[in-house]
This record gives structure tokens, C-alpha cells and sequence, in this order.
């Protein structure tokens, strides 16, 4: 696995890059050769450690986001890493089935988990409605108005589907979709 890393407001020692590749590295057997584990560390308001983990290997995408008080960044480390095996764990049979031949092999047993997988996936609620084209900003805007997490909408200058949303740590994010040919 190839291992990229971004430091935001703090600076790292090798150690701590070290701790993490070495914590990562287990997870080495759920994805291809070619993974990458792009790590983010970062220190919010009052010594908040936040480390984000995100892992591309041909399949899906995960991700983990944790936090750990007092510069605790191994604490996070253990944590992020720890919820990326839970959620392939969790969803282990549907990975294989689906993933197979595109990135993961079959998970092997663990051991240090009891974790329940999820059967199925209930739709409780299936709503619909046009999608306008409009600028980020006023989809921003109607999504505070509606007071909603999240809003979908056409960009207004090349027409694509694109994403509004809120981020936990503040600010909005823009998720812009590819069209495949």
C-alpha cells in the first residue's frame, strides 16, 4: 500500500508517520498491491486531534474520520484504523459478492471483532424533485434555508449534478460528479 500524507495547523514527527503506516499496514490484506491510504492529521480548537483516513484500492472508497482529545494521535490512529476494519467486517459477504474481481479480496476472519452484518438495507422513504441549475453559492443558501445536511443541484456554469454539504468541522464541501462516456 502507498501511504500520502497532509499535515493541517500541526507538524509531525517520523514516529507518528511510522506508527501510523505500521497500523495501516493490517489492513494491507483486504486490498490490492496498489492501494493508496491517504492520512490527514490535524489539530482543531484546544488540542482536538483529528486524523482522516481514506483508502482507494480499486473498489470502493473508505474513509474514517476520528478525533482524540489532549494530542492524543496515535489514540486516533488506533481509532480510524479500527473503524475501516469494522466497516469491512460489517460488510464482508456484500463486499466479496460485489468486489471480488474489482479490489478486495475476501476478508479474512477477525477475530477481535464481534460485529453483526447488516442483511439488508431498508429504503424508508424515497422522495423526488427537480433539480434546478443554480450557482454553489445559492445552493448553499437553499440548503440552510431548508435546513438540510446536504443538497443536490445542477451547476449553473457547465450543467453538471453536483453536491452541496455541511462538514462537521465547519465550512461547506462541494462534491462535483464526472460524467462517464
Amino acid at each position: 500500500m502507498k501511504y500520502m500524507y497532509t499535515c493541517k495547523k500541526v507538524s509531525l514527527n517520523d514516529s507518528i508517520k511510522d506508527y501510523a503506516e505500521k497500523k495501516i499496514s493490517k489492513l494491507d490484506r483486504y486490498f490490492r498491491e496498489d492501494a493508496t491510504a491517504n492520512v490527514t492529521f490535524s489539530v482543531e480548537k484546544e488540542h482536538l486531534c483529528t486524523v482522516e483516513i481514506t483508502i482507494r484500492g480499486g473498489g470502493p472508497l473508505l474513509r474514517a474520520q476520528t478525533e482524540a482529545p489532549d494530542g492524543d494521535m496515535r489514540g486516533a490512529i488506533d481509532s480510524a484504523v479500527g473503524y475501516i476494519e469494522r466497516q469491512i467486517l460489517k460488510n464482508k459477504t456484500r463486499l466479496a459478492k460485489r468486489l471480488r474481481s474489482e479490489g478486495f479480496p475476501p476478508p479474512a476472519p477477525a477475530s477481535d471483532f464481534d460485529v453483526k452484518e447488516e442483511q439488508e438495507f431498508p429504503v424508508v422513504r424515497t422522495k423526488r424533485f427537480s433539480v434546478k441549475p443554480m450557482s454553489t453559492e445559492e445552493a448553499i443558501l437553499q440548503m440552510n434555508l431548508l435546513d438540510h445536511g446536504f443538497f443536490v443541484f445542477r451547476s449553473s456554469e457547465d450543467d453538471g449534478l453536483c453536491i452541496v454539504y455541511r462538514r462537521k468541522s465547519g465550512g461547506y464541501g462541494l462534491i462535483v460528479t464526472d460524467e462517464e462516456d
